[in-house]
């Protein structure tokens, strides 16, 4: 009877932990769907941005080498030193993108070797103890873990948009200011 007994639980070991080797790989698979739906956002968000700064720009430089020239016919240091000013934005701008992209990169990458590690530990107690209540717990666990991820993800995301549209403004201000302040110097001709 007891040989019977043995071989009944081995059993039912057996399906436990065959259960619970679906439920992992099952919730490694959404983590990696969410993961992967996660880094294609922001290349779409920093692709967007990129080529917004692009496209503005160029109209910005457009227009103001026009203006410099229509105004300051005779100058050609009005033209060269917006030009100049302008260039320099774009450069910044760029920098911080660039910026933008590593930081959320990076967050991206620190979150999926969480994930991974969270999903081999949870692998491991699931093998070692094959307990229903531990399936539950590691389904829990990945999915906040997987909530955690997306939320940051975002928040990269927003942030790093938010500061990039900051400087933007910030360095069109200055812009302007250098602008205007040049207006009013008396032009050289050459």
């Amino acid at each position: 009877m007891a040989n019977g007994e043995t071989k009944e639980v081995a059993k039912v070991a057996g399906a436990a932990t065959a259960a619970a080797a679906i439920v992992v790989v099952t919730v490694v698979k959404v983590v990696v769907v969410v993961i992967a739906v996660v880094v294609a956002l922001v290349v779409v968000v920093v692709v967007v941005v990129v080529v917004i700064l692009v496209v503005v720009h160029v109209i910005v430089v457009v227009v103001v080498v026009v203006v410099v020239a229509k105004v300051r016919a005779a100058t050609v240091a009005a033209t060269a030193v917006a030009v100049v000013i302008i260039v320099v934005e774009v450069i910044v701008e760029v920098v911080v993108v660039v910026v933008v992209v590593v930081a959320v990169v990076v967050v991206i990458v620190v979150e999926v070797i969480v994930v991974v590690v969270v999903v081999v530990v949870v692998v491991v107690v699931v093998v070692v103890v094959v307990v229903v209540v531990v399936v539950i717990v590691v389904v829990v666990v990945v999915v906040v873990v997987v909530v955690v991820v997306v939320v940051v993800a975002v928040l990269v995301i927003v942030v790093g948009v938010v500061v990039v549209v900051e400087v933007v403004i910030l360095v069109d201000v200055v812009l302007l200011l250098l602008l205007l302040l040049f207006a009013t110097l008396k032009p050289v001709a050459i």
